[in-house]
């Protein structure tokens, strides 16, 4: 649990991301509605959850899933089954990246 509102709390933080506590499993899946539209520091338009992940992993080394594969867009997967150092490093990646949109 604790993991789970760790990662919760800080997607949460993260500009344009709303991140809902989920009932199980060892997944969030954060709602990226509020960054769909936004350019990347390197020009780059974030149209679909796909381009998000792909930002996420190119400019930040973060690995995520896009909604999509779950039928939900605008949105990705996040796992939480790991240490909470990898995870505080990941979140505040993402939040970096999501300030980092304009």
């Amino acid at each position: 649990k604790e993991r789970r509102d760790l990662v919760v709390s800080m997607l949460n933080e993260a500009p344009g991301l709303s991140c809902p506590t989920p009932e199980g499993a060892f997944y969030v899946y954060p709602d990226a509605s509020g960054v769909m539209g936004k350019i990347t520091p390197s020009g780059k338009k974030i149209e679909t959850d796909e381009d998000l992940i792909n930002y996420f992993l190119e400019d930040w080394r973060v690995a995520a899933v896009h909604g999509g594969a779950f039928g939900l867009s605008p949105g990705f997967r996040i796992s939480y089954a790991t240490s909470n150092e990898i995870l505080v490093e990941a979140c505040s990646r993402i939040q970096q990246a999501c300030a980092a949109l304009r």
